[in-house]
């Protein structure tokens, strides 16, 4: 007999006191459009609460601790599972985390090499780049060091009297300036790139010596290279940074390969033990696709169960689709998708079941080819003896459900409502929007914008791409394709951006937000609001800002009041002054055209457009109509916002007029079936404007509508880096390349 979670009247944000039963021991993937109530179902309401719940088992010292869930807006929930919430969050970490650190598999290396290496070197310990025991003496474990970045801080076309040396207290006249131009020892008329091999090194890097300056009383100085004292003087200094020298550093300075470890990170010992001919980096540093077999050759009866168990966890990670990575890999460079994967494959090193895994949108990033991947982790999940909850857009994936609950059947206040709960074959005859477009594809475009000039980046090797360039059609929308690993976002965000700086780059990364921010501040207009409506009433524009003068003085400015209950968890109650207004009810008497502040950032974008007729403000509010968002509130808080609203949010921030050059990075993220088009139309609309557009995505909707279309692989990681295809979406279907065999 099947079990249920049952919600009974949920209302969190958008939801309209909705019932539903989700079957537990099932995969059930929540669809619908973006900003629908989806998220407001799962992550606010069910993960909210089982986090509250399970926090609630704890003592209250215990629970300070521990991260804080508040109540949602339900009635009641019954059956709830322990939830364990696997979000598109970045793994993040700091310089010395990586996916062998993050998924334990660099610890059972250690273990590993601790026991069989020779010559041994004791506890696995010693095998830690963060040990320092382990660790390379001159970067502590991290492989690379600062150094002075030379282009940046002298001009080698300059001589040293008009000035060469770029850096903060160097300039002509400076006593530092003078070390170098007036000691006899270079000639300061000559421009730099004329130097001798050995002047440039001793005007750079020359160590430390006493030297004699003409004509200021015979004085003995300390002469040392541009180089050596500015790294002596900023780097490598025990006084505390300050903004002044944190600035200065940021722009003067990069992080090169340590000279003593090329960038393995791990001491001389270290590389020298090893077993039968490979050290820990060696291993690590191998694809995880060769590094299996690799791992084939070193197996024997004594090495056997650890061996066996970092063979299981790599063939994890191969399996759903991260096969071109590296242990070594940074978890700081690692996509939203990517993240949320590696985290998805440490659960299957669990043997905990009847738990609640809530997945967030997990076929980010993934090629079409690779989602049968994902498909079978989550089939292995709820074999397990696991509830699976998703929430999803791909219609690839939402085939795989046991169960599926569609909410709609718009966004926002528009939303809310249960709009079918079923199979998959019941909801392609339900009539929704998501069953209407489930069976809708975009043809291939046929009348493709032409072009006569092109952007075309330097040629580059970096990561895995074999010394490739970028040639982007000027004016047209440009689709860059490939599975995933394969080179896109380098050869894009990194090799193309950084020869053409001046182009827009709007990717994934979150808006920062707090509860205090809402649309109208995050794009500029809360600013032109309220100096319309201090200009009206002849006040202070500072009065209409619940974060300035007007807050209300009980709350200041948070609509909340915390009850600290000594210990009992904290609590917010509404602010019983403003209730929950966050201003001082003295400013609401200051009216705007017959609104006070708090009903004008009520209302939504479009009702906005139609109330204030100042041209600032209403192009900016035409701009986030633009790109659909239009339903949104303007005081709505920002960390509320789904993911594919805040990136809307981003990209109507940087519409321009013409002639700009803008990237988009999966832009689709986040986004239903039928926002999809939205998106095509908005670039359209800019290409029309006469901008160029860059797009790397996967949905091959937004493949099959581009002017031109730069395919990237074949596969991930070494076996990618090369341009398969460049042409018209319609050749792309010929090209025999993993992309066109979907198209």
């Amino acid at each position: 007999m099947t079990e249920y979670i049952e919600l009974i009247h949920a209302r969190e944000n958008n939801l309209k006191n909705i019932d539903l039963r989700i079957p537990k021991n099932k995969i059930t993937i929540f669809t619908g459009v973006s900003g629908s109530g989806k998220s407001s179902i799962v992550f606010d309401t069910i993960a909210q609460e089982a986090g509250r719940q399970l926090n609630e088992t704890f003592n209250s010292f215990a629970r300070n601790f521990l991260p804080k869930y508040s109540r949602p807006d339900i009635d009641e929930i019954k059956h709830l599972s322990t939830a364990v919430l696997i979000n598109q969050k970045k793994l993040g970490g700091n310089a010395r985390s990586t996916l062998g650190t993050a998924t334990d598999i660099q610890a059972l290396f250690r273990i590993l090499f601790s026991r069989f290496a020779e010559p041994p070197l004791g506890y696995a310990n010693a095998y830690s780049f963060n040990d320092p025991q382990g660790m390379c003496p001159v970067c502590q474990g991290i492989g690379k060091t600062i150094t002075l970045n030379i282009d940046a801080a002298v001009d080698a076309t300059r001589s040293l009297n008009e000035g060469a040396i770029l850096l903060p207290n160097f300039t002509v006249g400076t006593w530092y300036w003078k070390m170098y131009a007036e000691t006899g020892l270079f000639d300061p008329n000559k421009p730099i790139s004329e130097y001798t091999s050995e002047e440039y090194d001793r005007l750079l890097y020359g160590k430390a010596e006493r030297i004699n300056i003409p004509g200021a009383g015979d004085m003995n100085v300390t002469y040392e290279g541009i180089v050596t004292r500015f790294m002596r003087t900023n780097v490598h200094t025990e006084k505390e940074t300050t903004k002044k020298t944190a600035k200065v550093l940021e722009t003067y300075t990069k992080m090169d390969t340590c000279p003593e470890c090329q960038g393995k990170r791990f001491s001389p010992e270290v590389l020298n033990s090893k077993i039968n001919g490979y050290n820990i980096y060696d291993l690590t540093a191998k694809e995880l696709s060769s590094l299996l077999q690799i791992l084939e050759t070193l197996d024997n009866k004594e090495r056997h169960p650890l061996i066996a168990s970092i063979k299981k966890r790599i063939q994890d990670l191969i399996d759903i689709g991260l096969g071109y990575m590296t242990l070594t890999r940074e978890t700081s460079s690692l996509s939203g998708g990517e993240s949320q994967r590696v985290k998805m494959v440490k659960q299957l090193a669990s043997s905990l079941t009847n738990m609640m895994y809530i997945f967030d949108e997990p076929s980010t990033g993934l090629h079409p080819r690779d989602v049968h991947l994902l498909n079978d982790l989550l089939k292995k999940i709820r074999d397990e003896g696991n509830t699976v909850l998703v929430v999803e857009h791909d219609p690839d994936v939402i085939k795989v459900a046991d169960h599926i609950v569609d909410v709609g059947p718009y966004a926002g206040s528009h939303g809310g409502e249960i709009m079918y709960t079923g199979d998959y074959d019941g909801l392609l005859d339900s009539g929704t929007l998501t069953g209407n477009y489930l069976r809708h594809q975009l043809p291939i475009k046929k009348e493709v914008r032409t072009f006569s000039e092109t952007f075309i980046s330097r040629q580059s090797s970096l990561h895995n791409l074999k010394n490739i360039r970028l040639e982007i059609p000027k004016g047209v929308f440009t689709v860059v394709s490939g599975v995933a690993g394969s080179g896109k976002s380098t050869l894009v965000n990194q090799v193309f951006l950084k020869d053409f700086p001046e182009s827009l780059l709007i990717d994934q990364n979150p808006i920062h937000t707090n509860k205090r921010s809402n649309p109208a501040t995050f794009s500029g207009i809360m600013n032109n609001i309220r100096k319309a409506f201090g200009k009206e009433n002849q006040v202070d524009a500072g009065y209409f800002s619940y974060n300035s003068k007007g807050a209300c003085p009980e709350c200041k400015g948070t609509g909340v009041i915390e009850l600290n209950l000594s210990f009992m968890d904290k609590s917010e109650v509404v602010c019983s002054n403003c209730h929950g207004k966050r201003y001082d009810p003295a400013v609401l008497d200051y009216r705007y055209r017959g609104k006070n502040i708090v009903e004008v950032i009520d209302m939504t974008i479009e009702e906005a457009l139609e109330f204030f007729d100042e041209k600032e403000i209403q192009r900016k509010l035409e701009n986030l109509k633009e790109v659909g968002i239009g339903y949104l509130t303007l005081g709505q808080p920002m960390d509320t916002l789904s993911g594919g609203e805040a990136q809307r949010l981003k990209l109507a921030n940087e519409l321009k007029t013409n002639g700009q050059i803008y990237i988009l990075d999966e832009p689709t993220t986040g986004l239903h079936m039928s926002d999809v088009e939205n998106v095509i139309r908005i670039i359209n609309n800019l290409v029309d404007k006469g901008n160029t557009v860059i797009v790397i995505e996967h949905n091959l909707d937004v493949i099959r509508s581009a002017d031109w279309i730069i395919d990237l692989g074949p596969e991930g990681g070494s076996g990618g880096g090369n341009i398969l295809y460049e042409g018209i979406p319609g050749g792309l279907k010929n090209a025999q390349t993993i992309t066109g065999n979907y198209i």
